[in-house]
């Protein structure tokens, strides 16, 4: 049984949009446009997508912080339109966490026991078990003033934990981090939901965090799911030009070809003389400008030979040293299996043209 599902999602808000000119009208804003999407039990999900394409919205919803417009959100078989919140068996940590400044860390994890009317043994005995849990019980008598980003975190997380909820529900909660601590941070949490095994539900604008935390992705664009698999099935086997270009930093090079659109990630596009060297598809590029970062050579330039001429981009490892150097004409190669191909007009996945070599 999924422990979380929703079916034919809509929700709509009023819109409130500015008139650009005398006469013209504000329409409703559709957050979400019919989606399906079901969470396994024990499974990490990531909510993928840029500002404004229903990613929070979707998660407010199945918390009931949100009512929808019609659809259905069902969490352990059971459809839970119209309850609240707090009988829904999930627990939802916030971008700010919102921890009570005044109160102790412990105080603010027993706080939705205290709420719940728990008697006060067990209360402590909880606290102390997720406290242990995630390495914070040195901190327990601090206040939040008192502690880095990541330490909050923590005690947002316990205080989620000790509710035992059938369903985490995490909002961006890394956003406030520095780059290094959240790194770290990603690494506990993945580390966090693999030892207490509850279904967790993540979202996020980061790919980063997606690729690394995710059992699956669900890419979400303009209120609607655009592919659900997992990290290597989204990045290798995208399901339109949106998911190919959203993931991947570089994103995915996409050369028009008569009603196709040829696409290839950068770091399959490589000087010719080192491979790959079977079934491959051969082309000039002509050298624009080069980039090196972290290490990579990024070398960016117009190809012809495959397609219309386009501008792509070639990522290059550390251990490629072939000379290469701007204005010159370099011929690369592609692997014809690491090629991808896609509607010109739809944007969809198409079949597969024969090219080259």
């Amino acid at each position: 049984m999924n422990t979380v599902e929703v079916r034919e999602l809509v929700k709509t808000f009023d819109g409130h949009v500015r008139r650009a000119r005398r006469g013209a009208r504000g329409d409703d804003v559709r957050a979400l446009d019919g989606v399906d999407l079901a969470a396994e039990p024990g499974e990490y999900l990531v909510l993928l997508g840029p500002s404004g394409c229903g990613k929070t919205t979707l998660l407010r919803t199945i918390a009931g912080l949100e009512q929808p417009t019609s659809g259905e959100v069902l969490i352990g078989g059971h459809v839970v339109n119209g309850l609240p919140p707090r009988v829904r068996q999930v627990a939802m940590v916030f971008q700010s966490y919102a921890l009570y400044p005044h109160k102790t860390v412990f105080d603010n994890i027993v706080f939705p026991l205290r709420a719940e009317k728990t008697a006060r043994p067990e209360r402590e005995r909880k606290a102390r078990w997720a406290a242990e849990l995630l390495d914070i019980e040195p901190l327990l008598a601090r206040k939040p003033r008192q502690l880095s980003g990541g330490e909050r975190q923590r005690v947002a997380l316990a205080r989620a934990l000790v509710r035992e909820p059938a369903v985490f529900l995490l909002d961006e909660p890394l956003s406030n981090l520095d780059a290094k601590m959240r790194t770290t941070a990603r690494d506990e949490l993945k580390r966090f939901q693999q030892r207490v095994g509850t279904t967790t539900i993540y979202v996020t604008h980061d790919q980063a965090e997606a690729m690394g935390l995710g059992d699956r992705i669900a890419v979400l664009e303009r209120g609607r799911v655009r592919q659900v698999g997992t990290p290597a099935e989204v990045y290798d086997d995208p399901a339109d030009t949106f998911v190919a270009t959203f993931i991947g930093s570089p994103p995915m090079n996409l050369v028009p070809r008569g009603d196709r659109l040829v696409g290839f990630r950068p770091e399959h596009l490589l000087p010719s003389e080192i491979g790959p060297y079977d079934a491959r598809v051969t082309m000039p590029l002509r050298v624009e400008r080069l980039e090196y970062l972290s290490g990579d050579r990024h070398v960016y330039g117009t190809v012809t030979g495959v397609g219309e001429e386009t501008r792509v981009i070639a990522r290059l490892p550390a251990t490629v040293a072939t000379p290469i150097a701007t204005g010159e004409t370099h011929e690369f190669a592609v692997a014809s299996a690491r090629m991808r191909f896609f509607d010109a007009a739809e944007g969809r996945r198409a079949p597969a043209v024969r090219i080259g070599d």
